[in-house]
């Protein structure tokens, strides 16, 4: 029975990095770049906006440990490795392939039988519960005001938005924003580097930094422990279901602009990542940018 329940969670959880989760637009056969805009990938819950993608061979990344920081506004270049392309090559395929044959049909069915006011009311409910990875990770990164937003947001949202299904705390009257953050951001924050690009099966796109950060978010995410044991891997892949049902068609959109949809959504991933750690970092020390602590 458990390993019918595994099997089960493996074709269904299309779990993804939390990080929940900056920017790289595929570029179009006609050379023009497609307007940025975030986008949920195969099996990835991963929102990433996109912006012109690097030439097929052509790295336009960078390791926040592997280059000097610079004033916002100026050009920095590097490189993140990816010794492992063959591999992750495989891996995106197979996500690929997850997606169309059994993400995307379960959600265009799960879309046509919810209202999205419903699925819209879903996604806020499993946002606030796992505000503790929030709150924590702002606690780590020194970000205090964002915790203590984070900490209000709960608060409200809980209280007036009966139990997190409403977000009353981003209204124009109290423009309390979630703070985005994770134990990838954290470790990053700190002066981990990326490492390599990985992209596993199921989970998608990933580094070894931001693999590690999944298992503090892990930990600190209240649905983990609720019993039994199977069933937080159930509501995180409804969570995942319903959030892709709200995104239809960007993913599509990626791949049919992109000359290598592969590259583009590296790319997409390993920018977005460091721009969220750049940005944190700027939090941290009153909106300047830091090199990381330590050598490179």
């Amino acid at each position: 029975m458990k390993a019918a329940s595994w099997l089960l969670v493996l074709f269904i959880l299309p779990v993804g990095c939390v990080h929940n989760p900056s920017s790289v637009a595929p570029r179009s056969p006609s050379g023009a770049s497609v307007q940025p805009r975030p986008v949920m990938v195969a099996a990835s819950s991963e929102q990433i906006p996109l912006e012109p993608a690097a030439k097929p061979g052509q790295n336009n990344l960078e390791d926040e440990t592997s280059v000097d920081y610079v004033e916002e506004g100026e050009e920095r270049a590097a490189t993140v490795a990816d010794p492992l392309e063959p591999f992750n090559r495989a891996m995106f395929h197979f996500n690929d392939k997850l997606y169309f044959w059994v993400l995307k049909p379960v959600a265009q069915g799960y879309k046509d039988v919810v209202p999205e006011g419903a699925r819209i009311s879903v996604r806020n409910f499993f946002s606030n519960v796992v505000f503790p990875i929030r709150f924590v990770n702002c606690v780590l990164q020194g970000n205090f005001n964002g915790a203590a937003i984070e900490l209000s947001r709960f608060t409200v949202n809980t209280l007036l938005g009966l139990g997190g299904l409403f977000d009353p705390a981003a209204s124009q009257e109290m423009k309390l924003v979630k703070q985005e953050a994770d134990f990838g951001q954290t470790l990053g924050v700190y002066g981990v580097g990326q490492g390599i690009f990985l992209t596993w099966p199921v989970f998608g796109p990933s580094t070894p930094r931001d693999t590690a950060g999944l298992a503090g978010d892990w930990l600190v995410n209240p649905i983990t422990y609720v019993s039994p044991w199977y069933v937080p891997y159930v509501l995180k892949s409804y969570d995942r279901v319903n959030e892709v049902s709200l995104r239809i068609g960007d993913y599509e959109a990626l791949k049919e602009a992109a000359i290598d949809p592969y590259l583009a959504l590296r790319d997409a991933y390993l920018q977005y990542r460091q721009k969220k750690v750049a940005d944190a970092r700027g939090r941290r020390l009153g909106g300047k940018a830091e090199p990381p602590p330590g050598p490179p």
